[in-house]
């Protein structure tokens, strides 16, 4: 579960973002609500979180000055700036400062899903290059290196052994015994993972029929992508966005 802290002055709007964040049915964990950026700031000496969202506009000390003192302090915390439609140059000079992405007010609740997917899918990646650094073995480091970046670069939907072994000049079957040793996962296994993920952003972000995200995702077959889904989230495709729509309304 990942912790969040909620930063607004105005207390209905942290209550309505709340609610909203629990409708989406992700993992987050709001561990704190603070009115201003000093706040926030005095709080965080003693508590971490995982990722803040925070206002620009606030009394005491606004979001940006609140992220340019977060980066002083070299603390790591990613921010979601929430901002209205006149604050874009504000929002410029945010991203500049590192902020991870930003959303306009009122929050929408199906573009807050798809930053906090996003961010989710960056935690992903970290955690990937992780482990890939604590592999032992220097050639090895660089193989499963280069096998991620492929499939980084690539949408999920065109990712192939076959294909991942010649960015590596490695045979198809070799490379797939390589890879579930070091990352102890199979090659399929985890690019299944990351088609399911996609599937279930295009789900929650487009309009597109459930054949068009299948064979988007490179399943010639709905009811084969119908079934993998299910095995990984516990639900067909249809069901997911239907209780997203539900959620959300």
């Amino acid at each position: 579960m990942n912790s969040m802290l909620l930063v607004d002055d105005e207390r209905w709007v942290r209550t309505a973002l709340r609610h909203t964040i629990e409708k989406l049915n992700k993992p987050f964990q709001i561990q704190h609500e603070c009115s201003n950026g000093l706040e926030a700031l005095d709080w965080l000496q003693n508590n971490k979180v995982d990722l803040v969202i925070s206002d620009i506009r606030m009394p005491v000390m606004d979001g940006l000055a609140f992220v340019e003192q977060l980066r002083q302090q070299q603390e790591k915390q990613d921010v979601i700036l929430i901002t209205v439609h006149d604050d874009f140059q504000y929002v410029q000079k945010a991203l500049r400062s590192g902020v991870f992405d930003y959303l306009v007010k009122p929050v929408d609740p199906a573009e807050l899903d798809i930053c906090l997917e996003k961010w989710l899918r960056l935690c992903q990646s970290r955690q990937v290059e992780a482990a890939v650094e604590k592999l032992p073995d220097a050639n090895t480091l660089s193989t499963i290196q280069q096998v991620l970046r492929y499939i980084t670069k690539t949408p999920p939907g065109d990712v192939t052994l076959a294909d991942a072994a010649k960015c590596v000049h490695m045979n198809p079957s070799y490379l797939s015994q390589l890879f579930k040793q070091e990352m102890h996962i199979n090659f399929i296994d985890y690019v299944s993972s990351l088609r399911i993920k996609e599937a279930k952003l295009l789900l929650t972000s487009t309009t597109l029929r459930i054949s068009e995200i299948a064979c988007r995702l490179g399943y010639s077959d709905i009811a084969y992508f119908s079934n993998m889904f299910r095995k990984l989230t516990g639900v067909s495709p249809s069901e997911y966005r239907k209780s997203l729509e539900k959620n959300i309304q």
